[in-house]
Parts: C-alpha cells; structure tokens; sequence
C-alpha cells in the first residue's frame, strides 16, 4: 500500500456502519469505501471493520480524519467519535466532525429535483411518542462544502411547530454516500488548510439517552 497521507472517514449514525479512504489531497483517486450493517454489534466489531479498510498498520499514514457527529444512536455515534478523537489526538493530525443531517441536506439539496431550487430545507427524524429531531439548512457558498447549518438538530416535541413555509424532507442516511461526502469535506479542508482540532468534536445528542427513566 502507498505510504502517502490518508484521508479516513468514519459514519455510524445509522444502524450501519461506513468506513472510508483515500489519498489525501487527491480528491480525483478512487476512494476505498465499505458498509457494515453491524446494529448493536458495532461496540465490538467496529475496529475490525475499521482495518479492513486501512489495515492497523497503516494508520500512522492518515493524515486528516472526519467523522459523522450524529444524531445517531449513543453508542454507535459515540465509539466512532472516540476512536476519531483518539487517532487525532495520538497522530497529531487534524479533525473535522459533521452532522449527519448536514451531510443528508448536502445531498438533497444537490440531488433532488425538488430540491434544486431551493435555498434552505428542514430534514426531520420522527421518534414515536416523542417528536421529531429537526434541523435547518441553507445554500451559502462561503461556508466549507456550500450548505450551511442554520439550525442544529434538536427534538421539537408533538405540536411544537417547525420549518414554516420552508421545503421539508425526511432525514434518511445514505451510508456510503454520507461517507463519500465525508471524504469529500475533508479534501476541502485540506486543500483549505483548516486547522481541525479534535477537541471541539463531540457527538450530537438532541435526546437525552437516559431520557424517561
């Protein structure tokens, strides 16, 4: 395998989990992707999942990591968050985490044909007897990748209003084309030269985990 920089992307905000490579900075190469519909396997089999990608041993070649922040569910979201942290920290490289309704928004707003005049669309989650988990997005070409987060995910209770007028839209994940995107933000970070501590890299938790009991 090529010793040059790695971009590696990581997304669990589903019950699939997508792993994905590339050459960092060349945008243009073939990237190396895979999916695991793992569930609530992913605690234990998402570092093997991980190295059939890029292998362990290659690890110290990555160069730049971003990860999907959620929402998601706690654990799957959190361990990928962990682990990007943890590479990032321990290899001195940069971290860039990304909602996975910013990622969803993106490939809506490129993609769908009612979509493709719009400026801005709210993408909403509905989890039974509790709401919906609701974000806001628009168009802006001066932020990294063109669409903006106007408003970040949170749970709006049954009856509590949203979006307006706005174009709506069901946040569904695409796990190995959210992961593409994710390759695709982090090439742009790089060829940006953004900074990217890993520090401010959280998970996003609209809903508490503990929520009800």
């Amino acid at each position: 395998m090529s010793s040059a920089p790695r971009l590696l992307a990581l997304h669990s905000s589903s019950d699939t989990l997508a792993v994905a490579a590339q050459s960092l900075g060349s945008a243009a190469t073939t990237p190396q992707v895979a999916t695991f519909p793992l569930g609530r396997r992913l605690s234990n089999e998402l570092l093997p999942c991980v190295e059939s990608v890029l292998p362990a041993e290659c690890w110290s070649q990555i160069g730049r990591l971003v990860v999907a922040t959620g929402p998601g569910g706690f654990t799957g979201t959190r361990l990928t968050v962990v682990l990007a942290r943890t590479l990032a920290q321990q290899l001195a490289v940069p971290l860039h985490g990304f909602s996975s309704f910013l990622l969803m928004a993106r490939r809506l707003l490129h993609t769908d044909p009612l979509l493709a005049k719009r400026e801005r669309v709210w993408l909403h989650q509905l989890l039974p007897r509790r709401g919906s988990v609701v974000g806001c997005y628009g168009r802006d070409p001066a932020v990294l990748g063109g669409v903006a987060e106007l408003e970040q995910p949170r749970l709006y209770r049954p009856g509590e209003g949203w979006g307006g007028s706005d174009a709506q839209a069901a946040a569904v994940v695409e796990p190995e084309t959210d992961a593409l995107q994710l390759l695709e933000l982090g090439q742009l970070a790089q060829a940006a030269d953004l900074h990217g501590p890993w520090a401010p890299v959280l998970p996003l938790y609209p809903t508490s985990p503990v929520e009800g009991l």
